[in-house]
């Protein structure tokens, strides 16, 4: 059988980086993208070689580096991860609202957590429809209720997401490419906002911070022949906080 290719957007640290290494150790082939430099504790041997670095901000950037992605992929791509994000914090740490929010921030995350997911995606079907592969949209609680940490901008880029999942479902089902998206509670990684111990005991039943492990396993059910016949679902893993 042919290796199987991910390309992950956001892959330097909690859920990314989790989803990488579950990939690997399937022996999938991972290629990365992201503004950080990978980081030196990856198992696998090409590490940097199948790094990208691309600013997701820079709708621009993203735009040019389609050859080298296409160069490096070799004509197929069997998943796209989008789960690159970002969620700018006031200067003490609080959420941004409305009144808060300045247009040059709005237009920062909505690149990075939506339009630049959609180029990506377009950008790289022919990849996608010669392997038959899934696109994974990695959304957010936040995109249904107010949360307390999530801004205004971040939460509803998430929101938008979902429903750009919908519509890539739509347009891409066609030609037989899936298109997924998740949506995470309380996650147990290096972001987690102070008072979120509180939201675990008041809202998630199962009293718990999910693990970055338990995310990335559905994510990569959701790319394997076993969910071939889920298109446009998004699915929450949050221990039931959104009940």
């Amino acid at each position: 059988m042919e290796q199987k290719t991910l390309l992950l957007t956001g892959a330097s640290r909690g859920i990314g980086h989790a989803t990488v290494k579950y990939f690997y150790g399937a022996g999938w082939r991972i290629f990365t993208a992201s503004r950080q430099s990978w980081v030196e504790e990856c198992p696998w041997a090409e590490k940097m070689l199948n790094h990208i670095h691309l600013d997701l901000e820079d709708i621009a950037g993203v735009e040019a580096a389609m050859p080298l992605l296409k160069e490096k992929l070799g004509g197929r791509l069997d998943a796209l991860v989008n789960n690159a994000g970002i969620s700018p914090k006031a200067e003490d740490g609080g959420r941004l609202g409305v009144r808060e929010t300045a247009y040059a921030t709005w237009l920062q995350v909505f690149n990075v957590n939506l339009f630049s997911t959609a180029l990506l995606a377009n950008g790289l079907f022919d990849e996608l429809n010669a392997a038959q592969g899934s696109i994974i949209n990695v959304t957010s609680i936040a995109g249904t209720r107010v949360h307390p940490f999530a801004g205004v901008a971040y939460a509803t880029s998430k929101a938008a997401l979902s429903a750009l999942t919908r519509e890539m479902a739509y347009d891409f089902g066609r030609h037989g490419i899936r298109v997924n998206a998740i949506a995470p509670g309380e996650i147990d990684t290096s972001i987690l906002s102070a008072g979120t111990q509180d939201i675990i005991e008041r809202q998630v039943p199962l009293q718990r911070l999910g693990k970055p492990d338990e995310v990335a396993s559905l994510i990569y059910f959701l790319c394997t022949q076993g969910a071939s016949y889920v298109n446009g679902a998004e699915i929450p893993v949050n221990g039931g906080q959104h009940v």
